[in-house]
């Protein structure tokens, strides 16, 4: 198994910055404790896609935290990126495990135990689970209940991050549970100081651990 400390793990939001440049943000968010970057972008051709993750990538290299790329495969290998994520409506885990090797981090996005169980079967090393509260940033996202989460942490043998409305006012709900870490988006990437906020965020998780 990997060691990759999951604890704060940043997914990136182009849409909802905070004052800087893009890649100052992740940086500030680094700096104060983010664990972990994905880079995911909706929009953009594949050239700008490539560039923007090349251009992460010497930030999150500075700092020897992994790059994980949302969805595109092609991506991640161009860029030599840690990893790659992929959703339920993305390429088959199985096929982007062949694809990526076994030297890459390969997370996939699960909401019942159903897609947990076989997400780990076919072979991710980690699991998204979610989305666990209403987000701004997937509106159409189905909710994952507590009891849900508590079946797949019971079930599964690998990492289980959370996802979906993380901030300083949920986080306290997964007190006492065995995930690996909480994902977050607006609480860092909409924040006025990245760096505070990461710092924040991983201070409550660990404590909540």
């Amino acid at each position: 198994m990997k060691k990759i400390d999951y604890t704060l793990y940043l997914v990136t939001d182009r849409n909802q910055p905070a004052p800087g440049t893009f890649e100052k943000v992740v940086e500030e968010a680094i700096r104060g404790g983010a664990t972990l970057v994905q880079l995911r972008e909706k929009s953009g051709d594949t050239g700008i896609f490539y560039e923007r993750a090349r251009q992460l990538k010497q930030v999150t290299d500075r700092y020897h935290v992994p790059l994980i790329i949302d969805d595109r495969i092609d991506i991640m290998l161009a860029v030599d990126a840690d990893g790659v994520h992929v959703g339920q409506s993305d390429m088959p885990v199985s096929v982007a495990r062949k694809m990526i090797g076994h030297d890459k981090i390969l997370g996939v996005s699960a909401g019942t135990l159903e897609e947990a169980v076989k997400a780990e079967k076919d072979g991710a090393d980690y699991l998204g689970v979610g989305a666990m509260f209403p987000t701004a940033t997937k509106t159409d996202a189905d909710i994952t209940s507590m009891e849900t989460l508590k079946v797949i942490l019971q079930t599964v043998h690998i990492p289980v991050v959370v996802i979906g409305g993380i901030n300083q006012k949920t986080i306290p709900q997964f007190k006492g549970l065995d995930i690996a870490g909480c994902a977050v988006v607006s609480a860092i990437m909409a924040s006025r100081n990245p760096q505070n906020s990461a710092k924040e965020l991983k201070e409550l998780i660990t404590r909540n651990k």
